[in-house]
């Protein structure tokens, strides 16, 4: 059996039910493995571990009992608007070099244990929306900068490298942001199936 674990904050945690891991919630990561088990059945377990309000200092926090406990096959990791998030509305958020620092060493140690492991590591985005517009272009240009992180911890490791932010730009053209982003950071049904397709079309790689 081959097992795959989604990590991330609320966007991956969407609602999934905490005692009952064949719940993977209502975001992406359930639209991704109903895509799977559809066409591959018997041969995935599914395993979701994302934690509504995470920052990449949090995901680190959990490194232990979260990943390299769970010994999965494959990992997707998608994290980086609470650290901006967090900063503008309580002050407490995570700044890039530290963000960029943290995300090094979790990669770094996850793969010193389980090396044979696959990840997929997807662009954090953020569109205008209720819960962005008040500080919308600070947030953006840091928000930006976590994502050329991410772009470069996975050029380092040789790992899949998943964008999402212009896709998201391409589809909200025209004012349409909150169809895909309700609040400007949270997906929609139709953002969650976005993130779907993209993170797909870099498994299926």
């Amino acid at each position: 059996m081959i097992k795959f674990l989604f990590q991330g904050d609320s966007i991956t945690d969407a609602d999934r039910i905490r005692d009952n891991d064949s719940n993977f919630g209502y975001g992406y990561p359930n639209l991704f493995a109903a895509e799977i088990l559809k066409n591959r059945p018997y041969d995935f377990d599914f395993v979701n571990r994302g934690i509504s309000g995470d920052r990449i200092v949090d995901v680190y926090a959990r490194i232990k009992v979260d990943i390299i406990n769970l010994k999965p096959d494959y990992m997707s990791m998608l994290i980086g608007v609470n650290d901006v998030w967090h900063d503008l509305n309580d002050d407490n958020g995570v700044d890039v070099d530290k963000f960029e620092k943290i995300y090094d060493m979790l990669i770094s140690e996850i793969l010193e244990e389980l090396p044979e492991l696959k990840i997929i590591l997807l662009e954090p985005f953020v569109l205008k929306g209720p819960g962005t517009e008040r500080y919308y272009d600070v947030f953006r240009e840091e928000l930006m900068k976590r994502g050329e992180v991410v772009k470069r911890i996975a050029e380092k490791y040789d790992l899949k490298f998943v964008p999402l932010q212009d896709k998201f730009d391409e589809v909200a053209a025209g004012g349409n942001d909150t169809y895909w982003l309700s609040d400007g950071v949270h997906p929609t049904a139709a953002g969650h199936c976005l993130i779907k397709d993209e993170m797909m079309k870099a498994f299926n790689e």
